[in-house]
């Protein structure tokens, strides 16, 4: 994939579905919180996903992001 294609995706957050449905871009304006690990991957790739899909996703995310909590630095966790 060239580095082009992937800056022009639409990256969302799997984690914390919108009230009405979809999802929230990925990353966060100052000063904004959010309940959950945020678990970003492309529009495209999260539409194509099933429920229990995401959900394993953000569940494995969760599981290395509490692993390393002392390193305080985001983790990559296998979509």
């Amino acid at each position: 994939m060239s580095l082009r294609k992937w800056t022009s995706e639409k990256w969302v957050d799997i984690a914390n579905r919108k009230k009405g449905g979809g999802f929230p871009p990925c990353g966060r304006s100052k000063g904004e919180k959010r309940k959950n690990y945020p678990k970003c991957v492309p529009l495209s790739k999260a539409r194509s996903m099933t429920a229990s899909q995401r959900a394993a996703a953000v569940s494995r995310k969760k599981k290395a992001e509490r692993k390393s909590r002392k390193g305080k630095k985001p983790n990559y966790a296998k979509t």
